[in-house]
């Protein structure tokens, strides 16, 4: 029997004490970062191509390569996104069929 860990479980940033608005805007801003770098990965972009592509500085491009979201709000996520050729489908469950 291997216990599941709270990542495993999805609930690491209500155990941390956040509001749970707090978290479930963390939790969307971390899926959509996820998705954005799946997309550089595979498209191999460099980071001089990402400041182009999407209109930033070399720091920002950092901060999103390194996963440090509190600069940037959902908004600005799904922005570079749609720059990347990538759009956001949102799905609703219900809360016993999520977990």
């Amino acid at each position: 029997f291997k216990q599941k860990t709270a990542y495993e479980m999805g609930n690491v940033l209500d155990d941390l004490g956040f509001t749970p608005e707090t978290a479930l805007e963390l939790k969307l801003k971390a899926q959509i970062h996820a998705g954005i770098l799946k997309l550089i990965r595979k498209h191999k972009y460099t980071a001089r191509v990402l400041e182009n592509c999407l209109g930033i500085q070399q720091p920002r491009v950092s901060e999103l390569m390194r996963g440090k979201l509190h600069t940037m709000g959902i908004k600005k996520l799904l922005e570079y996104a749609d720059k990347l050729g990538a759009y956001a489908k949102v799905t609703l469950k219900e809360k016993s069929e999520a977990a």
